[in-house]
């Protein structure tokens, strides 16, 4: 006795499994768990520091701009908006839309990072830099690095239009890598999610 499906059990079971499937390709998913791990050591290692000086770090951290980090957060979060419903039209062939709200996540990335370039500027043009002390290190080495990320998530968000454009003609592994770009987008917004508090707020 055989089981025969209809074509549209078929369609809905294959819906079924990219539902349940991870995002994106493996390979993305081992650079994003190396990069975290990476961060994770530098915010214990800097925890580890300020616990061993917090009147310094606690007198050096009040020379930082919360509205700014505020700011910064605001514009990687609007960002991460904009992926997240860019890859949902991808998916749905949109690619019109898609391609705009990939670019307006781009133009975030761009705001972020020449902001971030003009305070570097502003604190190094005042004498504080990461010879300053400590805590200025540590700032310097952990925004450094992120802003590093921002840039290379800028080329993977242009990337990711590229890919955009071409829907609903991609092929499920194009499918995928828009998916893995939309991933390690998120990844540098949830790095700043963490980098902002511990060194803004954190008291």
């Amino acid at each position: 006795m055989q089981l025969t499906r209809s074509g549209h059990g078929a369609e809905t079971t294959t819906e079924s499994q990219r539902a349940n499937q991870v995002p994106g390709e493996p390979g993305i998913w081992v650079f994003i768990f190396g990069d975290l791990l990476l961060f994770a050591y530098l915010f214990l290692l800097y925890l580890h520091y300020r616990r061993h000086d917090p009147e310094l770090f606690a007198r050096w951290q009040r020379h930082l701009n919360t509205d700014l980090g505020v700011a910064y957060t605001l514009l990687l979060l609007t960002s991460s908006l904009f992926v997240v419903f860019a890859l949902r039209l991808i998916r749905l062939g949109n690619n019109r839309t898609a391609a705009r709200l990939v670019l307006g996540a781009m133009g975030c990335g761009v705001a972020f990072a020449g902001i971030k370039v003009l305070e570097y500027y502003t604190k190094v043009h005042a004498g504080i830099t990461p010879a300053t002390n400590d805590f200025y290190l540590f700032y310097y080495v952990l925004t450094g690095l992120h802003l590093v990320h921002v840039a290379i998530g800028i080329g993977v968000l242009s990337f990711m239009g590229w890919l955009a454009r071409r829907a609903p003609d991609l092929s499920p592994l194009r499918l995928r890598l828009a998916e893995g770009c939309a991933c390690f987008w998120h990844m540098v917004d949830l790095l700043w999610l963490v980098i902002f508090p511990l060194l803004y707020l954190v008291r």
